[in-house]
């Protein structure tokens, strides 16, 4: 009841400010005004300050925000621990005998591997050869 005064006494004042506004000849102000006044009689007549003051002195209310910061903490940081292992590896395993979309064999052939692990055998030549076109841009430079 307390606050559907308070709201109502805003609401009044608001509106009397308005008038002096307009008639100071500031209409857009005093319309703006008065728009912000009627905002919290809106809020009493349509009975949501009566149910935030319900909920607010709620201590069933309160266990329940209470909970939902409880599930919000729990969320949180299970994503933070995702994130850090590189992904959703190890949370759900899958199916023996079941392949998965994409194998990282996959792109293998694309690689020129033909064999899963295979590394590609080393080019025959010295090793001397292997360095032979960086020396050649070196001395272009002159260093």
């Amino acid at each position: 009841m307390l606050a559907e005064t308070v709201c109502s006494a805003v609401a009044a004042a608001g509106l009397g400010i308005a008038a002096i506004t307009a008639y100071r000849k500031r209409f857009l102000a005093a319309t703006r005004i008065a728009a912000y006044a009627l905002v919290p009689l809106g809020l009493v007549m349509t009975g949501a300050v009566q149910w935030l003051a319900d909920t607010a002195f709620s201590p069933v209310a309160w266990a329940g925000f209470g909970v939902l910061g409880v599930a919000w903490v729990l969320f949180m940081t299970s994503r933070t621990v995702e994130r850090r292992r590189g992904g959703t590896a190890g949370i759900e395993e899958e199916p023996k005998g079941r392949k998965r979309a994409a194998e990282p064999s996959a792109s293998a052939p694309a690689l020129g591997q033909g064999k899963r692990g295979a590394t590609p055998k080393p080019e025959t030549g010295a090793p001397a050869d292997d360095f032979s076109d960086i020396e050649a841009i070196l001395k272009k430079h002159g260093i």
